[in-house]
C-alpha cells in the first residue's frame, strides 16, 4: 500500500528532471571516491606485501578471498536489494516500507553473519578442516564476515538515498586507509614482527570501523523519516533474497577464482601474487562501478515508472563512459605492469603476462555496458543468477585444467573469458526480453527503437 508521503521528505528528493545531472555529478564523484580507494588500496597492498612477505601474503589473500564471498553470501542479497526497494519505494513515496525493508535487513544480516562466523571458528578450532598454519588466519577471517556483511548493506541503503561520498568512503577508503596505517604502525615503526594473521586481524579492525562509519552516513540521510511508522513485507524482500545471495557470493567468488584454486593446491605464493595481478587489472573497471554507483538505482526508478525511453538513453550513455573509461585505464597499464608489479618485490614480477591478459579480458567486457545491474533492478535476478552460476562453474574447470598447463597466465586466462562470456550472455538476455540494448553499440543506432516488452514488477 502506499503511504501519503511526507512532505519534508518529498520535497528533498530531486525530481525527475534533475536526473541527468544528479548521475552526472554522482558519477564523478563516485569515481573521485573510487580512485582514490583504489590508490589506498594499492598502497596498503604494496605495504602489505613488502612487510609480511610473498608468501604470509598468499595466505592472507586466500582467507580474505574465503572471508568476502561468505560476506557476500551473508549479505543476503540485500547489498543489491535494497538500491532496487528503497528507489522503488521513494518513487512511489511509499516511506513506511522504505523504513521497514532496512530495518529487516540489518536484523537478518546480522543474524546471518555473526551465525556464520561462529560456526566456522567452531569448525577451525574443533574439527581442524584447514591447515595448522592457515587456522589463525581463518579464525580472524570468520570475525570479519559479519562486519563485511552490515556494512555493504548500510552503504547500499545510502547510495540508494543519494548519498554517493558518504556512502562509498567507509568502505573505499577507510577500511583500507586504516589497514595501511596499522600495518605501517606496528610493522616498521614499533619493529613488530607481523605475519598473515597479524593482518588480518588489522584487516577486521579496520572493517569494524568502517561499518561504524557507515552506519553514521546512512543515519545522518535518513533521519528525515524517523517518524514514520515502519511497514514489513519480508516475503516479498526474502524472495529476491534467495536469486541475489546466489548473484552476490558467486560474482565474488568469479573475482578470486584464481586465487582459491592457486591456494587449494597449495601455490600460495603464486595466489597472492595473482591477488595483487587480479586487483591492478581491477582498476580498468573503476569507471563502470562508479557509473552504477547511481545508475542502479535509477534503473529501479525509470522501470517503476514505466520510463523505457529515457531508460534506454541511460544505458546506452553508461555503456560508453564505462567503455572508453576503461579502455582509457587499461592501455597505460598495460604498458607500465611490470614497474607497477615490481614495487611488490622480485617475486611478483612472475604475474606480468596474467595483468596484461586480464586488462585486455576487462575492455572486452565492458563493452557490453552494465547488464548484470540492469537484470537485477528490473526484477530479473533469476535468470541473472543462472547466467552467473554457469559461468562460474565453467571458469572454475577452465582455471583447473588451465591453471595446470599455464600457472598464473592459465588462471587470468580463465578469469578472462569467463568476464566476456557472462556479460555478452546478459547483454543479450537484456535485449531480448526487455528489448533494451545495454551495450556500447548501441550508441551507432540511437534512433532505433526495439518492441515493448511487457514488464514485470520490481516489488
Amino acid at each position: 500500500m502506499i503511504q501519503p508521503a511526507v512532505p519534508a521528505l518529498a520535497n528533498a528528493l530531486p525530481d525527475r528532471g534533475s536526473l541527468s545531472g544528479r548521475l552526472a555529478w554522482g558519477t564523478a564523484a563516485a569515481f573521485f571516491v573510487y580512485g582514490g580507494g583504489a590508490g589506498v588500496s594499492y598502497v596498503a597492498q604494496l605495504a602489505v606485501a613488502r612487510i609480511v612477505g610473498p608468501a604470509d601474503y598468499g595466505v592472507y589473500a586466500y582467507v580474505l578471498a574465503w572471508a568476502t564471498v561468505l560476506a557476500y553470501f551473508c549479505a543476503l542479497g540485500f547489498d543489491v536489494s535494497l538500491l532496487r526497494f528503497v528507489s522503488a519505494y521513494r518513487a512511489r513515496q511509499s516511506w513506511g516500507l522504505m523504513l521497514g525493508v532496512t530495518r529487516f535487513a540489518d536484523r537478518v544480516v546480522a543474524a546471518t553473519g555473526v551465525g556464520v562466523a561462529l560456526v566456522g571458528v567452531a569448525l577451525v578450532l574443533t574439527f581442524g578442516l584447514v591447515p595448522g598454519r592457515f587456522a589463525r588466519t581463518f579464525v580472524s577471517g570468520f570475525a570479519l564476515v559479519p562486519a563485511l556483511a552490515l556494512l555493504w548493506v548500510r552503504c547500499s541503503t545510502s547510495r540508494a538515498l543519494g548519498g554517493v561520498v558518504i556512502a562509498l568512503a567507509p568502505d573505499r577508503l577507510v577500511r583500507d586507509g586504516l589497514l595501511l596505517v596499522l600495518v605501517v604502525a606496528l610493522g616498521p615503526v614499533l619493529g613488530w614482527r607481523l605475519d598473515a594473521a597479524c593482518v588480518m586481524d588489522a584487516t577486521v579492525l579496520a572493517g569494524v570501523v568502517g561499518l561504524g562509519l557507515a552506519s553514521l552516513a546512512r543515519r545522518h540521510l535518513s533521519q528525515r523519516f524517523f517518524d514514520v511508522t515502519p511497514q514489513f513485507d519480508a516475503r516479498t524482500w526474502m524472495r529476491a533474497a534467495g536469486p541475489l545471495v546466489v548473484l552476490g557470493a558467486v560474482e565474488a567468488m568469479m573475482n578470486r577464482t584464481g586465487v582459491v584454486l592457486l591456494g587449494w593446491t597449495g601455490a600460495v605464493t603464486e595466489a597472492g601474487i595473482y591477488a595483487v595481478v587480479f586487483n591492478v587489472a581491477f582498476l580498468a573497471i573503476l569507471p563502470r562501478t562508479a557509473a552504477n554507483t547511481l545508475f542502479a538505482p535509477a534503473i529501479s526508478e525509470l522501470f517503476v515508472s514505466d520510463d523505457r525511453t529515457a531508460l534506454q538513453a541511460l544505458m546506452t550513455r553508461t555503456a560508453v563512459w564505462a567503455f572508453l573509461g576503461a579502455t582509457a585505464i587499461a592501455l597505460p597499464l598495460l604498458v607500465l605492469t611490470g614497474p607497477i608489479l615490481s614495487w611488490f618485490g622480485h617475486d611478483f614480477a612472475a604475474g606480468v603476462m596474467a595483468a596484461r591478459i586480464l586488462l585486455v579480458g576487462q575492455i572486452a567486457a565492458s563493452a557490453a555496458g552494465c547488464p548484470l545491474f540492469i537484470m537485477t533492478m528490473t526484477g530479473r535476478e533469476r535468470a541473472a543468477a543462472a547466467i552467473l552460476t554457469a559461468s562460474a562453474a565453467g571458469n572454475v574447470l577452465l582455471g583447473l585444467g588451465l591453471i595446470r598447463v599455464l600457472g598464473l597466465e592459465g588462471a587470468a586466462v580463465a578469469a578472462s573469458i569467463n568476464m566476456i562470456v557472462w556479460n555478452l550472455a546478459m547483454a543479450m538476455f537484456v535485449r531480448r526480453k526487455l528489448g533494451l540494448r545495454s551495450d556500447v553499440f548501441a550508441v551507432l543506432a540511437p534512433s532505433r527503437t526495439e518492441p515493448k516488452v511487457p514488464r514485470c514488477s520490481v516489488l
